[in-house]
């Protein structure tokens, strides 16, 4: 039943699509009103989120609350349907509070260059905070669409304006000439844009199949998650084994691009290293989110006897993300680039957290999203200001920063911290549920994914004694300390971290509901616990595993 009152969701994603067009309007001259303008709309759709927080009510008996629900295109079933769970609410508010230090880091990313031969004076600052806000809304309805059709045209769509922020406002602090870094931004564009057409392509494939597997089964068509679901609980709509499979597949592949899982992961290092640490927020931070979310959301509801089908592969797969991100994240000479390899390492636990099939894993994997998006942030913010003082990416060109500028080592420091899981800090929450989730039910792979950890310490440390730490470079003696804009970008995601990493609460009371409403969904339970007895009458061996519940039926 559709919510009659205000259109709190279609709003909070209207806002920043209408904050765009009218961004874009602004006259060339006017680029500083341009720059409040979109400012304004993102702190708007920030005040919409927190209201959508409020009114949203954990454990309800209702999957999806705050429900709109319109015809749309009525020959083909296709319909506006937006509703919102504990996740979804977790991830709008995560992306409408990013978005306003996006903006406010980007602040004159976009502004034209002094001395530039004219190829490449042209950079439209109205397009450039347009094109964030374009992608805010299209990621905000994506969490909100309960439509199957309605989410895949925002999650592809959302590819265009990616693709013009790291081909046309590329990062301009590279290892390479102004000709050079053109070329190498223009590649990682067109590499990011491939990649995700092509699974979205596949995805397109699996929406058309399901639509007419309902068809055929309920008499009319649909994309409805909701009414497919209760088709298939109340025997309905029943899919074959194989039919099951390669839709899953279809979809998952999609999601694994976006997420990115290993091996379809190449592009995010080439898109992150080209763009400019703003929108490298925006990727990994945002965008990528959608690709997780949607696993939770999409895979394991439609498609749960598929989903345990293929769980041992996709907790492989996460496996090696782990391991081969963090590697990679070792070796490398750029930041950026570390920072880029590093998420990989992270989504792969995220992905660990979701496929284990328990309530630990699920939820501290609906955490991560939430703290990785934070924890990123703050770190390739404070590199981006880092790499704009020096001019440079490579790791090798900085050395003793914490002497001339101690604030932003500093905050380059917990920022980090954060990145390994520091125990304090809110990542190391969300990383330790996703651990134990994945013990209780494969406890080698949860061991295994432990390795990751220690590769983390590694890079992170290795990374900050290079730049930080040691003499004082020639050329960083002069580099000045984080100015009040700079400041008001990093201490409030500093703050987050630190609160949620002490009090997780607010997080947890709204995302639990909802991971305990998917495992119901995929018909998975939490494994029993067993612990080592004496020998108690009637109940085995001295030293045998014993259920807790056979323990006490003895006492």
């Amino acid at each position: 039943m559709a919510d009659l009152s205000f259109p709190l969701l279609t709003a909070t994603a209207a806002v920043p699509a209408v904050g765009a067009i009218a961004t874009a309007a602004v006259p060339a001259a006017k680029r500083t009103a341009a720059k409040w303008l979109a400012l304004l709309c993102s702190l708007a759709t920030l005040g919409l989120a927190l209201v959508i927080a409020f009114r949203f009510r954990p454990g309800a008996k209702e999957p999806f609350q705050l429900t709109e629900s319109h015809a749309w295109i009525r020959d083909f079933g296709v319909r506006y349907d937006l509703g919102v769970d504990g996740i979804a609410v977790a991830l709008i508010a995560l992306t409408a509070l990013l978005i306003p230090f996006v903006i406010l880091a980007g602040w004159h990313d976009a502004d034209p260059l002094e001395g530039a031969t004219p190829n490449h004076r042209w950079r439209p600052t109205q397009g450039f905070f347009a094109l964030i806000l374009a992608v805010e809304a299209m990621v905000v309805i994506s969490f909100e669409a309960t439509d199957v059709f309605l989410f895949y045209i925002f999650f592809e769509a959302m590819l265009i304006p990616m693709y013009f922020l790291i081909g046309g406002f590329g990062d301009r602090a590279g290892p390479h000439g102004e000709e050079q870094a053109a070329t190498q931004r223009s590649y990682a564009a067109v590499k990011f844009l491939l990649y995700n057409l092509v699974g979205g392509l596949i995805m397109l494939a699996a929406v058309i199949g399901l639509y007419a597997v309902t068809a055929h089964q309920l008499g009319a068509g649909t994309f409805s998650l909701q009414q497919i679901v209760e088709a298939r609980a109340s025997g309905q709509l029943t899919l074959g084994t194989g039919t099951e499979r390669l839709l899953f597949l279809g979809f998952f592949f999609a999601f694994a691009v976006k997420a990115p899982l290993w091996p379809l992961h190449t592009w995010l290092p080439n898109a992150m290293g080209e763009a400019t640490s703003p929108v490298a927020v925006l990727i990994t931070a945002v965008v990528d989110k959608v690709g997780t979310f949607a696993m939770l959301r999409f895979c394991l509801q439609l498609f749960p006897a598929a989903s345990s089908w293929a769980t041992p592969v996709i907790l492989v797969l996460a496996l090696i993300s782990i391991v081969y991100g963090a590697l990679l994240a070792v070796g490398q000479r750029d930041i950026k680039r570390l920072i880029a390899y590093a998420s990989i390492s992270h989504f792969g636990f995220i992905i660990l957290g979701i496929f284990a099939m328990t309530s630990q894993g699920q939820g501290g994997a609906t955490l991560y999203m939430v703290n990785h998006g934070i924890s990123t942030a703050a770190l390739m913010l404070v590199a981006g200001f880092l790499i704009s003082r020096r001019g440079s990416r490579l790791i090798a060109d900085y050395g003793g920063v914490q002497k001339v500028a101690p604030v932003l080592a500093g905050t380059f420091l917990v920022g980090g911290l954060a990145t390994l899981s520091l125990p304090g800090l809110a990542p190391f929450i969300s990383e330790f549920l996703v651990l134990v989730g994945t013990f209780s039910r494969y406890p080698a792979i949860g061991v295994i994914a432990t390795f990751g950890i220690v590769l983390a310490a590694l890079y992170v440390l290795v990374l900050y004694q290079r730049t930080m730490t040691g003499p004082v470079k020639a050329e960083v003696g002069g580099m000045h300390d984080l100015k009040v804009r700079e400041l008001v970008v990093v201490a409030p995601l500093i703050a987050l971290l630190l609160f949620l990493g002490v009090y997780p609460k607010p997080l947890t009371d709204i995302v639990n509901p909802a991971v305990g409403h998917t495992l119901s969904v995929v018909d998975k339970k939490d494994p029993k616990p067993t612990v080592q007895v004496n020998a108690v009458p009637g109940h085995g061996r001295p030293g045998q595993a014993v259920r807790d519940q056979d323990v006490e039926a003895a006492k």
